[in-house]
């Protein structure tokens, strides 16, 4: 990981889209199947939005059905979680380790190997093909 990105609310207005910044600094989820980032099969990287940090590769992609970039795994101490019981439920949210932004829920409902869906906003992502 790279050391921490600290930057003022202003700061992070000026540098992200409208959409990106209501998703990585104000916990919101875009719409389902909008994002384009969920069709792409390239090999790659995709890394945070917010930062630049790399966060997971095409090899752990999967199309879990859902309308958003799905991963069965991350790379290693990319993320933070922390536990969110808004929506009446309680869910593992996580957080790029850089910069803070968020990026999505993490769920038990994945393939093999792990069991898990890092279930990730596409906004908050960028992606780099190899």
């Amino acid at each position: 990981m790279s050391s921490r990105i600290e930057k003022s609310e202003q700061q992070w207005r000026e540098q992200l889209s409208k959409e990106q910044y209501q998703v990585l600094r104000q916990g919101g989820t875009e719409r389902s199947f909008s994002s384009p980032l969920n069709d792409e099969h390239r090999k790659g990287k995709f890394v945070c939005a917010g930062c630049g940090q790399p966060l997971f590769t095409t090899d752990m992609k999967f199309d879990s059905g859902t309308g958003w970039p799905s991963f069965y795994t991350c790379i290693d101490n990319a993320f933070e979680t922390k536990i969110d019981r808004k929506l009446f439920m309680q869910r593992t949210e996580y957080h790029c380790a850089r910069c803070g932004g968020h990026h999505g829920h993490v769920f038990e409902d994945g393939p093999a190997p792990t069991g898990l869906r890092y279930c990730n906003n596409g906004v908050a992502l960028h992606f780099i093909p190899d």
